[in-house]
């Protein structure tokens, strides 16, 4: 054995070895590279797709958020329509409330006296008039007790003046409560 030189083979598979390993180095690069791209691409799409279903769901939002100020501008106008209806039911209700009124002082009103001025002031009914005596005055205040929709007259003023051409020396001046019917309580 004398002169077997193994290093140019040792070197050989050296630079074999290294060159393998460089190649699998590159291709691990390559690859490693590779993947971090198609995950970049994969990420990306998620994303596109997350943000396509957010803008979807602010539209859909937008879109509600609409209906909800609309319905809330109905809701408004409902109201506004039921208290009109309110309004005009009592209207409608008060109607012949002064054709009722009129009746009822008709009715009440005894002979040898008259009325100057009468006044509704929310539920108080204000009459001045005229009398022959208060004995009249006092039948119209009984009268007006039991008439209907009429409740507790009370005198405010009574003045005996002496006047030649009419014959009525009494003038007076009383408040009666009034009760304002429903309609279905007015009288036929």
């Amino acid at each position: 054995m004398a002169g077997i030189n193994l290093l140019p083979w040792r070197e050989a598979a050296r630079a074999l070895r290294r060159r393998r390993f460089l190649q699998a180095l590159a291709a691990m690069l390559v690859l490693g590279v590779g993947l971090v791209l198609l995950a970049d691409a994969c990420i990306d799409r998620l994303i596109g797709r997350q943000q396509a279903r957010n803008q979807y769901l602010r539209q859909a939002t937008a879109g509600l958020d609409n209906q909800i100020a609309t319905i809330h501008q109905l809701k408004v106008q409902r109201q506004q329509l039921v208290e009109r209806m309110g309004i005009i039911e009592d209207l409608q209700g008060s109607r012949s409330a002064s054709v009722r009124i009129f009746q009822q002082l008709a009715r009440s009103l005894p002979a040898g006296l008259y009325f100057t001025e009468v006044g509704l002031l929310g539920q108080s009914l204000s009459i001045s008039g005229a009398a022959e005596s208060n004995q009249r005055v006092s039948e119209l205040m009984r009268n007006l007790q039991s008439a209907e929709g009429f409740a507790a007259p009370s005198l405010t003023e009574v003045k005996h003046v002496v006047a030649a051409d009419q014959g009525l020396g009494n003038l007076f001046r009383l408040n009666v409560g009034w009760m304002p019917l429903l309609p279905q309580e007015a009288p036929r």
